[in-house]
């Protein structure tokens, strides 16, 4: 009997699987809530996991051209920060407002609402190309390259920024797929986009040096928005867009962009936030600013299946409250956060005991270990909070109330955790370790904070 039980689980799970792999539309209005976050969860993992891809490629590619190269990279990302922080506000928006059409079975809504969403990525991305291709050298300039970087790769940063609709379009189309329950396209879309930009960029590069590059990710993205807009305008799905749904709507384009504006911010106050502890870091030293670094990198590449995981939360809420179904949308808020809960558990574990195991991998300078082993166990420690904490964000996002976690956002990570961080470190002669223990202190509050406004309920009431 068990060994049937068990054939049947297995087979179960492997039919799961491959449902969530296939595109189609699901409705996670009804039915097993627990299945609808799995179906959810492996393509929109799988689709975090590729986004992080591009930029390893490409530095791995350019690293090969010289540090001036690398260094043209560095800045030109940096500056791009802006782009993908709008990118994904819109994203935010745009999945929002579908999820919530197409709870309501409003699918002609749900298709101008995605059209609307990109009339604003339209907009946007006219103003930074235009700002890309006339100012590449000065953008580079700011940004602290010197002479030769700028000889370099004004030519690469001039295409990467003026060819930002790309980006902007990769984001906001998953977005719209996102919300209509069809991650799998999400996911094929980046797969894409990820597979073509591996393959064009060793042979552009040999062609062209270093703006080679960028036309090879440009392309590749590029290649991966058609996919997108193939099946938004001629696929299956249950969204086809069509030329009518993008005339102008005042009402929609308010909605859209009230969400999209602060959720925009809302990343980039966190984003700020980083940076500010990485500058407080750097001043105890080279080594001190390395392990940091490296510990970074370690945490965020485990973070990226739960921030995966937890992009279910927004559809699901979406959804639901759109079929006005509020409490099937908080049920399925907890139950995200307690499977996103046992992962980071797990992580965090993996980390306190295996720490130095990790970040041999990357280095094996004993002062750099030092401080990269002692981010990774301190930091992880509050893993499990971060994953409950980042649940719940998205929950707020995917019911339209993107304003609430910017506040939660700008409170603890500027108003507490920098302070903070800087007495720990500075004042209290803590060093590294202080910053440590205000990035684990901070993550703990804001995740507190959530879970109570969550329970209060006021974003079951947003109207969008």
């Amino acid at each position: 009997m068990d060994t049937y039980t068990n054939h049947k689980n297995k087979r179960s799970l492997w039919s799961y699987l491959k449902e969530s792999l296939n595109s189609g539309h699901q409705d996670f209005t009804t039915g097993s809530i627990r299945k609808a976050i799995f179906l959810l969860a492996i393509p929109m993992i799988l689709e975090m996991c590729m986004e992080s891809v591009f930029a390893v490629v490409d530095i791995f590619f350019v690293g090969k051209l010289g540090p001036r190269a690398a260094a043209t990279v560095g800045l030109t990302e940096s500056f791009l920060t802006i782009v993908y922080s709008v990118a994904i506000g819109l994203s935010m928006g745009a999945t929002a407002m579908v999820a919530r059409r197409v709870g309501e079975k409003n699918y002609d809504g749900a298709a101008k609402a995605g059209a609307q969403a990109a009339l604003l990525c339209f907009i946007v991305t006219i103003l930074i190309s235009c700002t890309g291709f006339f100012f590449a050298e000065k953008i580079l300039s700011l940004m602290g390259g010197d002479a030769q970087v700028l000889a370099m790769g004004a030519s690469y940063a001039r295409i990467m920024l003026t060819g930002n609709v790309v980006i902007m379009l990769l984001f906001l189309l998953n977005g719209i797929f996102r919300g209509a329950g069809d991650a799998a396209i999400a996911m094929r879309s980046l797969w894409l986009a990820n597979i073509c930009n591996i393959i064009l960029c060793p042979i552009l590069i040999h062609r062209f040096g270093l703006p080679g590059a960028a036309m090879a990710t440009t392309t590749g993205r590029s290649i991966g928005v058609c996919y997108q807009v193939y099946h938004l305008f001629k696929g299956k799905g249950i969204i086809k867009i069509h030329l009518h749904h993008f005339i102008p709507d005042a009402a929609v384009l308010r909605s859209i962009f009230n969400i999209a504006s602060t959720a925009t911010l809302q990343f980039l106050i966190g984003s700020a936030s980083w940076i500010a502890m990485a500058r407080i870091i750097s001043g105890f030293g080279s080594d001190a600013i390395a392990g940091y670094t490296i510990a970074i990198r370690l945490l965020i590449f485990f973070i990226m299946p739960a921030w995966g995981l937890s992009n279910a939360a927004a559809t699901l809420v979406g959804q639901n409250l759109g079929a006005k179904q509020p409490e099937r949308a908080e049920t399925s808020v907890w139950k995200t956060a307690k499977y996103n809960a046992i992962f980071m558990a797990i992580v965090s574990l993996l980390f306190v005991t295996c720490a130095e195991f990790f970040v041999g991998l990357i280095n094996k300078d004993p002062a750099v270990v030092k401080t990269a082993v002692t981010a990774l166990r301190i930091v992880s420690m509050g893993y499990i909070f971060y994953g409950v904490g980042m649940v719940m964000i998205n929950a707020f996002n995917g019911a339209g109330d993107s304003k609430t976690p910017t506040w939660i956002n700008l409170f603890w990570f500027w108003v507490f955790q920098i302070p903070f961080a800087y007495v720990l470190a500075d004042i209290l002669h803590m060093g590294p370790t202080g910053v440590f223990i205000a990035i684990v202190t901070t993550e703990t509050c804001i995740t507190i904070t959530s879970v109570i406004l969550f329970k209060k309920g006021k974003w079951k009431l947003i109207k969008i």
